[in-house]
């Protein structure tokens, strides 16, 4: 009957996959299809006795594989060593096997656990193929090329992307290099083919950034090729398409631009626009590299932005307020030992001057990170200098015109400081008084009695 074939059937694949397991992978525990079944007019070809498979217990058929050779061993595991054709070291027959190995894929039902198998033996056998045109002879560990400095990976992941073909890094049989300066990866077949200068390079020697937003000379001033590799593009997309970089305002190759996003300085210093725009592959190295300079004096490029951004004027009067600060750490030994100022060794240039800011301090100043984790900083070191530290609380100011009230320091928020002798005073006495500083009035009164002539001597 008709179940009763069915039964028979999974029976002897059951059984089939049973004989397998025990006398050709022992490490195998997932069952596979059939692959060469012997047709009932053709006869059995010579096996050698190191061919000859073991005999199967009676009762049950008797398996043959007609060619030894082209079998694509569909039931191995993929982590044992293969066997059958995978073995094979003619690219001829690798090819042979791929196209059989498609073949078997499309005969077996859709979704079935053999089709999978069918399709993870074809992966290993291409895997085979490239391995053969590409063999992975000793390469050097470190190769310096256009002041790259590629060192070898050693990592097996399969998830990058050569920068230069842009095609996948096999991991487990090809050779790959990272530049350690920019993080450009490539084959090492590929690395002779580099024509771009490192950008690290041009972060050291020239660290600055195009504050025109998106500069663009059309692409009849590139002559109609890629400003990186020279192809040729076109806007029609023919022999291919021309991708513009917002930051450069270039044309570029589908292999030089991916369509990568950044966020443009340009348009964050004069606008204010936060929003990521494409960007070719060099230019988003650069960027990533340059995120963390202080190279924008903002009160020079743009003083206005101070009147629309109120975080900006917060962060500007927190900055000031450490630069006054810092005097008192630098000759404090509690706070020398206690490394205080290196709360801010992310963002060494805080502590240097209240000008400079890099792009990622404009981000975090645009998320609202800035502006917190600068006011906790700010109340540690006020606390500091004035509960902690009792050589700090010395160093205290009386205010020189009411001579009253609490002892003052100038980063206090209610003081004013001449800018010419430092002296503290309270704002309201400051100005209530008069807009110059009574020490430096004094001082100048006292040079001038200094060096004025002296009189006619007079005659006892």
């Amino acid at each position: 009957s008709r179940a009763g074939a069915l039964w028979d059937a999974m029976e002897y694949d059951e059984k089939l996959a049973r004989f397998r397991q025990a006398h050709l992978n022992p490490f195998n525990k997932q069952s596979g299809p059939r692959q060469h079944e012997q047709g009932p007019g053709e006869e059995a070809p010579d096996i050698t006795p190191e061919e000859a498979l073991p005999e199967l217990p009676p009762g049950e058929p008797e398996f043959r594989c007609p060619e030894r050779v082209m079998d694509l061993g569909l039931s191995e595991d993929h982590f044992s060593r293969p066997v059958g054709l995978f073995l094979a070291s003619d690219v001829q027959q690798l090819r042979q096997a791929i196209e059989e190995c498609k073949q078997v894929i499309l005969e077996l039902p859709e979704q079935s656990e053999k089709q999978k198998d069918a399709v993870v033996r074809l992966i290993h056998l291409r895997l085979k193929l490239q391995e053969l045109k590409d063999p992975n002879e000793d390469e050097p560990n470190i190769r310096v090329l256009l002041e790259h400095r590629f060192y070898k990976e050693k990592s097996k992941s399969v998830k990058q992307t050569c920068d230069k073909c842009n095609t996948i890094i096999w991991g487990l049989i090809q050779t790959w290099y990272t530049c350690t300066g920019c993080y450009y990866r490539c084959h090492s077949k590929c690395l002779n083919l580099i024509s771009k200068p490192c950008v690290s390079s041009k972060v050291s020697h020239q660290a600055e950034y195009e504050l025109n937003i998106c500069p663009e000379t059309g692409l009849d001033s590139q002559d109609y090729r890629c400003a990186e590799c020279r192809a040729p593009i076109s806007l029609r997309g023919v022999p291919s398409e021309a991708r513009q970089c917002d930051y450069t305002g270039q044309y570029y190759c589908s292999h030089c631009h991916w369509n990568d996003l950044a966020v443009i300085p340009a348009r964050v210093v004069h606008n204010w626009d936060f929003e990521p725009r494409k960007v070719s592959r060099c230019s988003m190295r650069y960027l990533a590299l340059m995120v963390s300079r202080p190279v924008l004096r903002l009160r020079e490029i743009n003083p206005l932005l101070f009147n629309y951004v109120e975080e900006l004027v917060e962060i500007r009067k927190l900055r000031q307020d450490i630069l006054l600060m810092k005097p008192y750490f630098i000759t404090c030994r509690e706070a020398m030992e206690a490394r205080l100022l290196l709360q801010l060794q992310d963002r060494q240039h805080f502590v240097e001057n209240d000008e400079m800011y890099s792009v990622q301090d404009l981000l975090d100043v645009h998320a609202g990170r800035l502006g917190c984790s600068l006011t906790e900083i700010h109340t540690l070191f006020a606390k500091h200098i004035k509960l902690d530290c009792e050589r700090c609380q010395a160093k205290g100011f009386v205010c020189e015109l009411c001579r009253e009230g609490d002892v003052l320091f100038p980063f206090d928020s209610h003081t004013s400081v001449c800018t010419d002798c430092s002296a503290v005073f309270h704002r309201d006495c400051y100005y209530d008084n008069s807009t110059t500083c009574p020490k430096c009035a004094r001082l100048s009164l006292r040079k001038q009695s200094l060096f004025q002539e002296p009189g006619p001597d007079v005659e006892a």
